[in-house]
């Protein structure tokens, strides 16, 4: 008899939780328990789609999720989960790991970037690990065919040697006119400045912004396509059309590699008609696109000559091709998470980030390695 899982939410002001609820919800192995919001640094002013509370009807409608507690903390001492999906503001990814870690959870699932800075990402991992919690951060772009087919072309040569890789994402925001995100399929309402200042989304000290949010997926990407650690970032950040929120809406993060750099860009203001859903990456004997091609991610390689071949992606191995089915693999076999979803990796990434991030406030270029960093 399959063993069952007992799940639980911590935190519903991410959206991407209407769609990791879905996927855990189809896992034949897992049983619904409960689940909690965190309290936010200032309450919601409106309920839509997308908001933490419109959030929290919507995965308890559609997937039965029995019991809503007010305070999560409560909700782990009585349930006693098996694993805690985290789905928290990014600044609260801390205090909830070390929380479930103390209750005995067995695995947190974590929704991408690890933490808002890299010393929150640390606590965590050193909270999980004492107290043999896994700890899984999850990707959207994970489970893409599309960036595993490029990182393997780069693995044969395809290319040569990596020189550059560049990510963009961009749209009107997470709660923008017209925004839309997997699990639902309900736009984003219309909501005024005010409202939209009030989600944690504008809040820089909720680890909101665009930064945090779009660039933690080229850091993620260049990390793994490259295969070395970073050793510097420059970032700079701006506010230029989001007067209701002091996060900002437009970033840019250039990291350095010791053979290679990476162009992250993000923003909450514009959307990126006609750009490559990313990343592109660059070698010193071609170029890796990933582009939609009538409504599927395909891999163009473009070398000299105007030679170009197109790769379609092979499916991802079954059973461990989304999260659900990873961190539960992971826990019936013993075997080692998938590299861009495990702790290790994934500290190296919010390294990248935190660098980033001191970069834009410093207006000079950080390193990678900080104190923080080599702590422990």
């Amino acid at each position: 008899m399959p063993h069952t899982y007992r799940v639980a939410i911590v935190g519903l002001a991410h959206m991407h939780i209407n769609h990791v609820a879905e996927v855990f919800a189809a896992h034949p192995q897992v049983e619904w328990l409960a689940c909690a919001d965190t309290i936010p640094l200032r309450p919601e002013v409106r309920e839509a789609p997308y908001t933490r509370a419109w959030n929290r009807k919507n995965v308890m409608a559609r997937w039965g999720i029995p019991r809503a507690y007010d305070d999560y903390r409560e909700m782990l001492e009585r349930e006693r989960p098996d694993i805690a999906i985290v789905t928290a503001e990014n600044a609260q990814h801390p205090s909830v790991v070390e929380a479930c870690a103390a209750a005995g959870v067995r695995l947190c699932c974590v929704e991408k970037p690890m933490a808002h800075t890299l010393s929150g990402a640390l606590a965590m991992a050193r909270a999980a690990e004492a107290a043999g919690c896994t700890l899984a951060i999850n990707w959207p772009s994970a489970w893409s065919p599309a960036l595993r087919k490029v990182q393997q072309l780069v693995a044969e040569g395809a290319i040569g040697r990596v020189l550059e890789v560049k990510y963009r994402a961009g749209h009107t925001g997470p709660l923008g006119p017209g925004a839309s995100h997997a699990g639902v399929s309900e736009d984003a309402a219309l909501l005024s400045g005010p409202e939209r200042g009030a989600t944690w989304w504008h809040q820089s000290a909720a680890g909101g912004g665009a930064m945090l949010d779009f660039c933690s997926y080229g850091c993620m990407m260049s990390r793994w396509i490259i295969g070395e650690g970073a050793t510097a970032a420059l970032g700079m950040r701006a506010n230029l059309d989001s007067p209701y929120g002091d996060a900002e809406d437009n970033a840019v993060l250039l990291v350095r590699y010791p053979g290679a750099m990476a162009l992250c860009e993000a923003s909450f203001t514009t959307w990126d008609h006609g750009v490559s859903p990313g990343p592109i990456v660059y070698g010193t004997t071609g170029t890796l696109v990933v582009e939609l091609r009538d409504g599927q991610e395909i891999v163009r390689l473009e070398r000299g000559g105007g030679r170009t071949t197109l790769h379609e992606p092979e499916p991802l191995p079954p059973g461990r091709d989304e999260i659900a089915a990873e961190v539960i693999h992971h826990l019936e076999t013993g075997e080692p998470l998938l590299p861009l979803v495990a702790a290790g990796f994934n500290l190296e990434v919010m390294g990248i980030l935190d660098a980033g991030v001191r970069s834009a406030a410093s207006r000079r270029l950080e390193p990678v390695e900080s104190a923080t960093w080599c702590i422990g």
